[in-house]
């Protein structure tokens, strides 16, 4: 798909993602009366929770569950916004002026908005073990896009591990496509329940404890269970064949065609640092997050982040964000439309709802330190260039003090994913090797283009005068 010849050289708002908050979003915005674009990578809307909601080959909405069939409901009203949409697009650059790089069918535009409201939503945390990078294992996130957008499960002997409301949720879906899981391995450390304790009250009183007791159940009467996992390892030949685990002072093996691994979700901050925009270390989600305010205003004047790029809370939660950092872009541009939208009050009480019992899930789903720092001087950390904890840890002993320094010893986080897989890793890993803290020792410095864009594609962009002040910026 290439640029539109209706694409407009300036917007009042760029939505980018097109998930539950950014759909939201720029059917809020596009309601009011301001010119909206909304841009997604994707073919289709929906984002990862609710990917394919429009052309998934299940017809069977039992196997997905009600939570995903409410994708429906928000593609149908920014259907019918009166919205601008970008879809397969790439943004590969974002500045303080609110210039937005995008790249769609080999060719590249420079678009300016009057407000910029970040969508990304989340990425899976990295689960760093022994043998994570052989063919067969695979994150349940992938898992889970596969089912959604081509209907596929699973062949062979299955195992999932790690913990989180998503491998839940994930093996109940196998299951009922009529999957088999060989075994369930749960790396909850057994001290989060007691740190959970005082936090159940608001969870049993949230829309999540009926759900999540369900999914459990339903998993629990047919797969196997194995708890306290606090070691696992991956082996094989060329490709997986076996997992070895332990469990305290239990140990065992299994024979693996497939191994998906998940221990929770953490924001997408890679567009909102190359963007400049400030981020602090968030202690109980254990991960970087942008510094916001209740509208989900950034540090930088006129962008704006929404969803679960502002801090876990759910697909609920990414809708009724989406939509108050719509109602403070059309206070702030049109605010004679107000009354068109919903209201900012309406919007918070709902808000509040969505995240009661989250405290519980954060407390509870806290990954433990031997899934995020990898002890094994084997383990592969950055997989772009194959650099190995035992590598970082050499570096460290000669002088690298944090995640930038690494780079130059290493090139950790300069590969093809540009430490989206590594770079909470490296900074939990070189923190603890110092005696630091995360906060202290910092992210990756990232910088445009984010995602990989081509000259040719660079050389496309019309040479208009904002086109000229983007280059000479850089």
């Amino acid at each position: 798909m290439s640029f539109p010849e209706s694409l407009h050289a300036a917007y009042d708002v760029i939505v980018i993602g097109a998930g539950p908050a950014g759909l939201a979003a720029a059917a809020t915005t596009a309601e009011a009366g301001l010119r909206t674009l909304l841009v997604d990578e994707n073919s289709a809307p929906g984002g990862q929770i609710y990917r394919a909601i429009t052309t998934s080959p299940l017809k069977n909405s039992s196997i997905l569950g009600k939570d995903y069939e409410a994708g429906n409901d928000l593609v149908h009203t920014f259907e019918k916004s009166g919205a601008d949409r970008l879809a397969g697009c790439t943004v590969w650059s974002l500045d303080r002026e609110r210039v937005v790089g995008l790249s769609c069918g080999g060719e590249a535009r420079l678009i300016k908005a009057e407000r910029v409201i970040i969508a990304t939503g989340a990425m899976e945390r990295p689960f760093p073990i022994p043998g994570w990078t052989l063919p067969g294992v695979m994150t349940i996130g992938a898992g889970q896009t596969l089912l959604k957008s081509s209907g596929l499960i699973p062949s062979g002997r299955l195992a999932l591990a790690g913990q989180g409301p998503l491998l839940w949720l994930y093996a109940a879906q196998i299951l009922r496509a009529g999957g088999h899981i060989a075994a369930i391995f749960d790396t909850t450390p057994l001290a989060n329940y007691i740190s959970a304790a005082p936090h159940l009250p608001g969870f049993v009183f949230s829309p999540y404890w009926i759900k999540g007791l369900g999914l459990i159940r339903e998993v629990k009467r047919v797969v196997k269970i194995v708890t306290g996992v606090t070691r696992l390892e991956a082996q094989g030949k060329n490709k997986l064949q076996t997992l070895v685990w332990e469990a305290g002072s239990r140990t065992g093996s299994i024979d693996l065609d497939v191994l998906m691994l998940h221990q929770g979700v953490v924001p997408h901050v890679n567009l909102a640092m190359a963007a400049g925009i400030k981020h602090e270390w968030d202690d109980i989600q254990l991960c970087f997050r942008p510094v916001l305010d209740e509208s989900g205003n950034s540090s930088i004047k006129g962008i704006m982040i929404a969803g679960d790029g502002a801090g876990i809370g759910g697909a609920e939660s990414a809708a009724e964000r989406g939509r108050l950092a719509a109602i403070d872009t059309v206070a702030n541009l049109r605010p004679d439309a107000l009354a068109q939208i919903p209201s900012r009050d309406n919007v918070r009480n709902r808000l509040a709802q969505t995240m009661r019992g989250r405290a519980f899930l954060d407390h509870l789903y806290r990954p433990s330190k031997v899934f995020r720092i990898p002890q094994d001087a084997s383990t592969i950390v950055c997989r772009c260039e194959e650099i190995t904890a035992g590598e970082i840890r050499a570096s460290i002993a000669i002088g690298a003090t944090g995640p930038n320094q690494l780079k130059a010893y290493r090139r950790t986080g300069m590969g093809p994913c540009q430490g989206r897989l590594c770079g909470l890793t490296v900074t939990e890993l070189m923190a603890d090797e110092r005696g630091k803290s995360p906060e202290e020792i910092g992210y990756y410095r990232l910088r445009s283009p984010v995602k990989p864009i081509s000259l040719a594609e660079l050389a496309s962009i019309p040479q208009d005068e904002t086109a000229i002040k983007a280059v000479v910026r850089g």
